[in-house]
């Protein structure tokens, strides 16, 4: 379970990179599953600690974890084996190993949002500041996430000429689009971080994530060469919905800003008092 990674362009140095990070009772722990853990487990970190600034409960926080995290997983599951049945039809035990990988995030983030919604209504807390606390938890759990893809060698891109450029035991270099995502991601885990402070409505950084997010994968999805397909097309599903989803939330949000047709943060949050 070993695979050699170098950067050519830029050095002769070569790293052997093994995909069983430790096993415990026999049974082997894959370095993904440990990393994305990791982004998880940021994600809860920042959550918890910013929730009152969104006007919710920290122990509201911990019960969309408990609950969101595995929909989450069995989500991202479910998507990517839907969009290649053909190879967990011939066994379907497959299914059930993600050691592996093979997480489809959209499928993942329409889990965890209808769970989320779930528990709002239930327990009677904001959606709206749900949703944009939750998207910053999102993009710096994706951030960190991404390496596990590094570390298994996959969701690369095609061949590269670019000096960064990445060869897999001994390959033509190739684009690293899982470190490009993982930059974008970060880079806008800070801008968006960093203006939610000053944000003028609750809902407002859920549009910036979906935007942000969904401009960055729609280019980086391009250069991937394990994109999932529409069957019988050669569309790409998640550029397709990436493209979409950048294209909705940042016209509603350009909309809402140019013509000032939103309830300001303010304005809400007296009206939750008086009810």
């Amino acid at each position: 379970m070993t695979n050699t990674v170098s950067f050519p362009g830029i050095s002769d140095k070569v790293f052997t990179l093994n995909r069983v990070a430790f096993t415990v009772f026999g049974r082997d722990i894959m370095w993904y599953g440990v990393i994305i853990a990791t982004g998880f487990a940021l994600a809860a970190i920042y959550a918890v600690r910013h929730a009152k600034g969104y006007g919710l409960d920290p122990d509201f926080i911990l019960d969309l974890l408990i609950y969101g995290l595995p929909s989450a997983i069995v989500g991202a599951r479910i998507y990517y084996v839907i969009h290649q049945w053909d190879y967990y039809s011939q066994d379907l035990s497959r299914i059930l190993d993600i050691r592996q990988g093979g997480l489809g995030f959209y499928g993942g983030f329409i889990a965890a949002f209808l769970v989320g919604y779930i528990l709002c209504r239930k327990k009677k807390q904001p959606v709206k500041p749900t949703m944009d606390i939750a998207s910053l938890g999102f993009i710096l759990a994706q951030s960190v996430g991404r390496w596990g893809n590094f570390m298994n060698c996959e969701a690369h891109g095609g061949p590269t000429a670019l000096p960064w450029g990445m060869s897999i035991n001994g390959g033509t270099p190739v684009h690293p689009t899982f470190f490009y995502e993982s930059l974008w991601n970060a880079i806008g885990f800070v801008i968006i971080s960093r203006y939610s402070k000053k944000r003028r409505f609750d809902g407002e950084i859920f549009l910036l994530y979906m935007a942000w997010y969904g401009f960055g994968r729609m280019i980086i999805e391009g250069l991937r060469t394990d994109s999932l397909y529409i069957n019988g097309t050669g569309i790409r599903v998640s550029q397709l919905v990436a493209g979409l989803s950048f294209i909705i939330c940042f016209s509603t949000w350009a909309y809402k800003i140019k013509t000032g047709k939103y309830t300001p943060r303010m304005t809400q949050q007296k009206e939750e008092e008086n009810k």
